[in-house]
């Protein structure tokens, strides 16, 4: 069996190392890979919104199976374009990735089919924005309508951060196309969660539970981010809250597209806020999280490859997924500068080193070949993922490995799986 995997981060290298272990694949190929990803699958030069590229590499090489990594290439259609070839690959048609590729089109969904989320305003003037704000009152997250990488999220507890933040979307169009237009939310209080589902478009599976570290620096402070660390289960989504989630949120969000004609198939993840055990959704993502799928895919026992397979045959209701009850936990390391400006092709040191500490691998990001030498080539670089039988010893596996690594001007959080601990 050939698979090709489309992506080039620690998601894609997580989802290429999980399917690396199914005897029946004999060979990985990566659009365009890293060069962690380079060391299980041969990685091929083709970008990831490049439609026809993808297209044609798969019909040559005789592809038995595509994985679609990031929602860039699911919002140009890439799901669409491949199923018109009749190649199997797994994830949402354009359509129903909407859900992720505007969100303006989430929220009048949600609101349409009673999902609960933050009361919101959509706006493409930055004066209507800035009166919105001041009606409505402090503090408001400001979010780019289409993709922006994660980092496109500014949380406004003053009238004057509130102005800048509208002004670089509207005015100074620093977030380009996905910028043009933006959405303006009540401010939720509580513990975010990341609930990812699996989905053959009428039947729904989820995933084990897990939680994200979006600011770039300790204690939730700084800019947002892709996502500095995450780790699995998370303690505050408990089996009564899981059933409430799955029955107001995600089969109503999965009833609901169908009935929009954009039926679901893929990887669905909600970001949630959970407050006094009440869940609302923060956005929608149509694909797996990243760093989620680090800490999912070392707990998960059952084959990722017979799991999509059977999403993809409509049988989810057949499938039994299974997790390993230990507890898992990523770091991500980053370039100095990142969310904003930072420098690559710059050495790390200490890659084997960290991937011999008990219960570790070290999952690449932005990483590079060159001279010999693995170099950075992003600005979330390396996702050192590590497990233990409960989440002190799993943090403990994973700053370990990351003490191992180096280079100049790396950056991490050192209090990846606060929470957990806190709750424990």
């Amino acid at each position: 069996m050939k698979v090709l995997v489309i992506g080039s981060g620690g998601r894609e290298h997580a989802v290429a190392w999980k399917i690396a272990q199914n005897p029946k694949v004999e060979k990985i190929f990566c659009a365009p890979g890293n060069a962690g990803i380079a060391g299980i699958a041969e990685c091929v030069p083709v970008k990831v919104d490049d439609v026809n590229g993808l297209v044609d590499f798969a019909k040559k090489h005789k592809i038995d199976l595509t994985i679609v990594g990031p929602e860039a290439s699911l919002v140009v259609g890439v799901v669409d374009a491949f199923e018109r070839n009749d190649l199997s690959i797994f994830g949402p048609s354009r359509l129903a990735a909407q859900l992720e590729g505007s969100k303006s089109y989430a929220k009048t969904f949600m609101q349409k089919y009673d999902i609960p989320t933050a009361n919101y305003g959509t706006f493409t003037e930055a004066s209507e924005a800035k009166s919105f704000v001041k009606s409505n009152g402090l503090p408001v997250v400001i979010k780019a309508d289409g993709l922006a990488a994660g980092k496109g999220v500014f949380i406004c507890k003053n009238d004057a951060d509130a102005n800048a933040a509208i002004d670089s979307f509207l005015k100074r169009g620093e977030f380009g196309e996905a910028g043009k237009k933006i959405v303006i939310e009540e401010f939720l209080e509580g513990e975010e969660a990341s609930f990812i589902c699996i989905s053959d478009g009428t039947h729904v599976l989820p995933l084990a539970s897990s939680q994200d570290h979006k600011a770039v620096y300790d204690g939730d402070q700084g800019p947002n981010t892709g996502g500095m660390g995450a780790y699995s289960p998370a303690p505050v989504i408990d089996d009564a809250l899981r059933d409430r989630i799955m029955k107001e949120i995600i089969k109503p969000t999965v009833a609901g597209l169908n009935a929009e004609g954009r039926p679901f198939v893929g990887f669905l993840y909600a970001g949630l806020m959970i407050s006094n055990g009440v869940p609302r959704v923060l956005e929608y993502n149509v694909r797996m999280g990243d760093p989620e799928t680090q800490p999912l895919m070392v707990r998960l026992r059952s084959d990722l490859v017979e799991l999509m397979n059977t999403a993809l045959d409509g049988k989810l209701d057949t499938f039994d997924i299974r997790w390993d009850d230990l507890v898992s936990v990523c770091v991500v390391m980053a370039s100095r500068g990142y969310p904003g400006h930072y420098e690559k092709g710059i050495e790390i040191n200490g890659l084997e080193a960290a991937g011999r500490v008990t219960g570790s691998v070290v999952f690449h990001a932005g990483t590079a070949l060159k001279d010999g030498k693995i170099v950075t080539d992003g600005g979330r670089v390396l996702g050192v993922t590590a497990v233990g039988k409960n989440y002190r010893e799993a943090i403990t596996n994973a700053y370990e490995a990351v003490s191992k690594i180096s280079w100049e001007g790396v950056h991490y959080r050192k209090d990846i799986g606060y929470r957990a601990l806190n709750r424990k």
